[in-house]
This record gives C-alpha cells, sequence and structure tokens, in this order.
C-alpha cells in the first residue's frame, strides 16, 4: 500500500471518532507537521484544516508551542519514533497558545506511533491533549517541573564540576549544616568543610545560599 492511501486510511479512521475523544486529537507526519486535527482543536486555534496543514513544522511549533518545554518533550517523542514501539506512549506537559501572541494555556497531552510506512518504519504520530488551565495544582506542578528540566539543562555543565565530596558537603550546606555538623557527618575536619564550601561557589558562580540550595533540590542532593 502506498503512504499516501496509509495516511488517507489512517485520518479517516480517527476522523470517526474524533467528536467522541474529550481532548484535542492532532496526526503529524515525521516531519513535525499536521497532517490532521480534530474541529475540537481547529475551534481552539481559530484556523481551518487547510491553513493548519499548510504549517510548515517549524511554523506551527513557533506560533503555537513554548520552545523551553519542548527541549522536554521532542526528544521523548524522537525516542519512541527511534525504537518503533507500537505500544509505548510518550507523556507530556505543554504550554500552548491559540494566537501569536496570546497567553499560555497548560496541556497534557499523549503520544503514539499511528500508522507505518510499507517498510514498517513510523509514518504518522497521534497525539491526545487535555486542558489542565482550570486543574490548578497540577499546573503548578507542571510549571515546576518545567522550571527544573531548564535549570538541570542549562546547569549541568557547571554542576558536573563537583566532586563526590564537594557534591555530598553541597547536601548538608542545603539542610542547613553548619560547618562543624557537616564535618562530624563527612568525618572531616571543619576546616576541608570550609575549602569545599569555597570550591563550591567558584565551580557553581554564585554565592547565594538561594541558588546553592536549588541545585541540591534539582539534581535531587536533597
Amino acid at each position: 500500500m502506498q503512504s499516501n492511501q496509509i495516511i488517507d486510511n489512517a485520518i479517516k479512521e480517527i476522523d470517526a471518532i474524533a467528536d467522541k475523544i474529550p481532548a484535542v486529537t492532532i496526526i503529524h507526519d515525521l516531519e513535525g507537521r499536521v497532517v490532521w486535527m480534530s474541529e475540537r482543536g481547529l475551534e481552539r486555534f481559530g484556523i481551518t484544516l487547510a491553513e493548519m496543514t499548510q504549517l510548515t513544522a517549524e511554523e506551527y511549533y513557533r506560533t503555537y508551542f513554548n520552545e523551553d518545554d519542548a527541549k522536554d518533550y521532542v526528544p521523548k517523542i524522537l525516542g519512541l519514533l527511534e525504537r518503533n514501539d507500537d505500544n509505548g506512549i510518550c507523556t507530556f506537559f505543554q504550554q500552548v497558545r491559540f494566537e501569536p501572541q496570546g497567553a499560555w494555556s497548560w496541556y497534557l497531552s499523549s503520544t503514539k506511533i499511528l500508522a507505518h510506512d510499507s517498510n514498517g518504519k513510523p509514518l504518522l504520530t497521534l497525539t491526545t491533549a487535555f486542558p489542565i488551565e482550570d486543574m490548578h495544582h497540577v499546573t503548578k506542578k507542571a510549571e515546576r517541573i518545567l522550571e527544573e528540566n531548564n535549570f538541570l539543562r542549562q546547569n549541568y555543565h557547571l554542576f558536573s564540576k563537583l566532586s563526590i565530596r564537594e557534591r555530598e558537603v553541597l547536601k548538608y550546606w542545603a539542610q542547613s549544616k553548619s560547618a562543624s555538623e557537616t564535618a562530624e557527618l563527612m568525618y572531616i575536619s571543619s576546616l576541608t568543610v570550609d575549602t569545599h564550601r569555597r570550591n563550591i561557589k567558584v565551580k557553581l558562580q554564585t554565592t547565594s545560599f538561594y541558588e546553592l540550595s536549588h541545585y541540591a533540590r534539582c539534581f535531587e542532593l536533597i
């Protein structure tokens, strides 16, 4: 079967049940372009299907999605495609806006492989997206996860400079342990603790206790 026919059949299959799915439903090709979207989604974006499918993947993501959280979930989707796992599902939080300069809305989305080409390789993905803006506790959690993921990406090169001993000192420091308490816990002298603390501040390029504690939290030392 030709790829175009496979795509048409997959779209028809999902289109037939889309109204029954309580979510925005999207079919993407392997380049990330939208080849079909449910009416529920098109209404939110205020766009026709013809207009949506004319957008390049770059235009689509740049216009409607937050690039910070895309850095977190796009590699997961690519991994799913590389594994070619029919049963695999990638679930993630993402921020969406429905006009170029509009406010961000949080969605919980899940993506899976929908169809394969004649050689058994992934051809299309199916994504369902559920709004969570009314679930404030979930929204706050999603924002915190995004913030921590961004911090990890941006600061791993600094954190990786810390030795195992320095990371242990940072852990106790973030727990408000004094130098003498840390020395007792680690079986070293207070002077050695002070030396480690000085080195930590240099390597992490900060003297702020808040930022030092943030490193400890984000890199799961505490």
